[in-house]
């Protein structure tokens, strides 16, 4: 049996093709739910959909005669995987790496701790396969591998099921920012007063989350979903909808490659949830929750390391700053991290323009330019910034690690940029 064609639970093929496309749309809605422990939800619940390749494959039969169990795939992998199966030509071109590039790429990984890191260049260098490159590697030199005791074949599986759940076609939330957000994850994972005190299981989790923190992300908002009704919004009463969700894809593709199954259930449950903790706490709307709560532990200096709680809570720290870490990096990249975003921001407005909504604030191309929407969301995150420094004296101990002076970086950076 192909590696490819692995038992898939709750698909229905039929032979007429009308029917095949009406299922797929059913089955885009549906959840998986495991025997135990948090439910883990379908992957590619919100996908882009090109129902004329559906109609051309399906003509030929060849979906009806084909083995009725195909492995879970997103529908956005799926159809990629079955184009090239099927002999179709790819809509992008595909290329081999040579032994230069291959180079370049291993050399690049020696300087993976480096704040100015071009992930750009390193996806350019791997042939957009950044993200499976980098955890791997860093997979290997925490030490994580040999510790889990990780199967390699299954775990570049896993790695490249949450590659390919990212969209592509997304400016901005895409596998490049999942890849960038986890190197920045490992540099502050680095940062020797955190680093003596984590442990493998803290190090795997936060670049788990980090790797798979925006995973299927549909390229709009939290907003956007409510006001367009979406099933999502109404599965998790519009709380968090995205995050929800990338939690339990993630979960979901877990469960599916088996990365995990040979650990002892109560641990496998325990990396769930945790995952979902810092996950969730990308949510910007709970911004403000985690600003006061580490001022209040800056104030009263009772951060303490040792304790598992406070590690957790610093690596939901430390995955925030990851997540909104591009004012930081050198002006080359955080500029093309500007312009993504932006883009990413007028095709929603676009969308909202096209079916009559109220268009989100930020997302008016005609009025909202580039410049202005760095200067209102940076200055907003200095001011942030600003506050929780202020809260920080040089008697706190322990320094938890060197997060407070990237935000006074941060904060100095943008103050600069926002005054020119």
């Amino acid at each position: 049996m192909s590696c490819l064609m692995v038992e898939r639970c709750g698909e229905v093929l039929f032979e007429n093709p009308e029917q095949n496309v009406k299922c797929v749309c059913m089955l885009g809605d549906v959840r998986l739910r495991g025997q135990t422990g948090v439910p883990a939800e379908r992957r590619g619940s919100y996908p882009f959909i090109d129902f004329r390749l559906l109609n051309n494959t399906t003509h030929s039969g060849e979906i009806g005669s084909k083995k009725k169990v195909r492995r879970l795939l997103s529908f956005q992998r799926h159809f990629h995987e079955s184009r090239l199966l099927r002999g179709m030509t790819p809509q992008a071109p595909l290329h081999l790496l040579d032994e230069d590039y291959l180079g370049q790429a291993r050399h690049m990984l020696s300087k993976v701790g480096m704040w100015d890191f071009d992930i750009f260049l390193f996806d350019r260098l791997t042939n957009g396969n950044s993200l499976v490159t980098l955890l791997c590697h860093l997979f290997n030199s925490h030490g994580l591998i040999h510790h889990f005791k990780l199967d390699m074949v299954t775990l570049h599986r896993f790695l490249v099921m949450v590659q390919e759940d990212y969209h592509g076609h997304n400016p901005y939330h895409n596998a490049v920012h999942a890849a960038d957000v986890t190197q920045a994850m490992h540099c502050y994972l680095k940062e020797p007063k955190l680093a003596s005190f984590l442990t493998p299981l803290d190090i795997m989790l936060g670049l788990l989350a980090a790797a798979a923190h925006d995973v299927d992300h549909p390229g709009v908002n939290q907003p956007f979903l409510i006001k367009t009704n979406h099933h999502l919004a109404n599965l998790y009463q519009n709380m968090s909808v995205l995050e929800n969700h990338h939690w339990r894809s993630t979960i979901g593709m877990l469960r599916e490659s088996r990365l995990l199954a040979h650990l002892p259930k109560e641990m496998t449950q325990d990396i769930e949830q945790q995952l979902g903790s810092l996950i969730l706490a990308t949510d910007i709307n709970r911004q403000n929750e985690f600003l006061t709560r580490l001022k209040a532990h800056l104030h009263n200096k009772d951060l303490r390391l040792e304790n598992i709680q406070d590690r957790h809570f610093m690596l939901q720290i430390a995955l925030k700053c990851a997540d909104i870490c591009n004012p930081c990096r050198i002006w080359e990249m955080s500029k093309q991290w500007s312009e993504r975003v932006c883009e990413e921001f007028y095709r929603q407005g676009d969308l909202e323009q096209k079916f009559e909504l109220e268009i989100s604030p930020l997302c008016n191309q005609q009025k909202d330019s580039i410049p202005s929407i760095q200067i209102e969301g940076s200055y907003s995150m200095a001011l942030d910034t600003n506050s929780v420094n202020s809260e920080r004296n040089n008697a706190f101990y322990p320094r938890a690690c060197d997060l407070c002076d990237l935000c006074d970086l941060c904060s100095h950076k943008l103050l600069i940029r926002t005054q020119h």
